[in-house]
């Protein structure tokens, strides 16, 4: 039987990069495009890939969109989640790579594990593998399912993506045969790959927190996000008291050229000046909130320009070591 691989040496590291207890850690959601922009060009994103990860920022998010449609509101051609992966892992070094998120109920659960072990060997052990479940009724049906069998099929998805990325891994297959072999997948784990719940996929926030490393949802306004903290925090007492568990936003982000304009809502974050950013962050590290993902495509400046202000304004009142 194949020998495991040696262990990387960010194998133990890849969630504490992004969720440490107190703390809050920033990252980027890719394709980084400037607003009324629809068309990435995806060499210059792999670009900018790398500068984040040379800047410091901690994570890099990728999102799996199947199908595009013209009543979608995203008409970004996003690449296949795990082409885009492997990519990544090829040419970054320090930063995690993670899944925001792939589509647990639409794909097979040992595709998607296959999918996260060759990215996690790629990376070093830099992958988190982020999961949801969808919610359009015509997407699903264009893969021959049912939403309303949503809940169920994330679940059993979800156990059988574990069993495949947890150490000791097992392959749970769909029907038995009397006769058939022992199935394995390679290359062998050298860590276990974490689980993120991002969205609820239908489960219960106490199941979220017994399952998943932590949970990743969409910015919401200050006073029902603040609500949502302490259900999590509460849920996690409840259900593996002791332990930690992440939780993190993703926000829409325009960053203002003017340092000091205040922060205007806009759909799901803000447009702000880096001092309004600080100071809005802050207050989500204090509330309670591990990591924060910024989407830039309502941004007015080039994506370059932002990050490389957010690396060196922002990021070291965060990212302490």
């Amino acid at each position: 039987m194949p020998q495991t691989e040696a262990p990387s040496p960010h194998d133990a590291a890849v969630q504490d990069r992004m969720f440490q207890e107190g703390r809050l850690s920033l990252g980027l959601t890719l394709p980084m495009l400037q607003s009324g922009q629809v068309v990435a060009d995806f060499r210059e994103q792999v670009a900018l890939a790398r500068l984040a990860d040379a800047l410091g920022f901690r994570a890099l998010w990728v999102r799996d969109v199947p199908l595009n449609s013209a009543d979608y509101p995203d008409p970004v051609g996003h690449l296949d989640p795990w082409v885009f992966l492997g990519a990544l892992a090829s040419q970054t070094e320090r930063i995690a790579l993670v899944s925001g998120a792939i589509v647990l109920t639409l794909r097979h659960p040992l595709h998607i594990a296959k999918g996260a072990i060759s990215v996690s060997a790629l990376s070093q052990g830099r992958f988190v593998l982020g999961l949801g479940s969808g919610d359009r009724p015509a997407e699903y049906a264009a893969f021959g399912q049912d939403t309303a069998a949503r809940r169920a099929l994330y679940l059993r998805h979800w156990e059988t993506v574990a069993a495949a990325v947890t150490l000791p891994s097992r392959v749970v297959p769909d029907r038995s045969q009397g006769d058939a072999p022992g199935f394995f997948l390679l290359p062998r784990l050298a860590a276990s790959i974490p689980l993120l719940a991002v969205g609820s996929g239908g489960q219960s926030v106490d199941w979220i927190a017994r399952n998943a490393i932590g949970w990743m949802t969409y910015h919401r306004e200050p006073a029902v996000q603040r609500e949502r903290h302490r259900m999590w925090q509460t849920a996690v007492e409840r259900a593996v008291p002791g332990q930690f568990r992440g939780f993190g936003i993703a926000m829409q982000l325009d960053l203002s050229a003017d340092a000091d304009e205040p922060p205007a809502a806009i759909s799901l974050g803000y447009r702000t000046g880096r001092r309004g950013l600080s100071a809005l962050l802050r207050e989500m590290r204090d509330n309670g909130t591990h990591h924060v993902s910024f989407n830039l495509t309502a941004s007015q400046r080039p994506p370059r320009k932002v990050i490389e202000e957010l690396a060196a304004e922002v990021l070291p009142a965060f990212h302490v070591d």
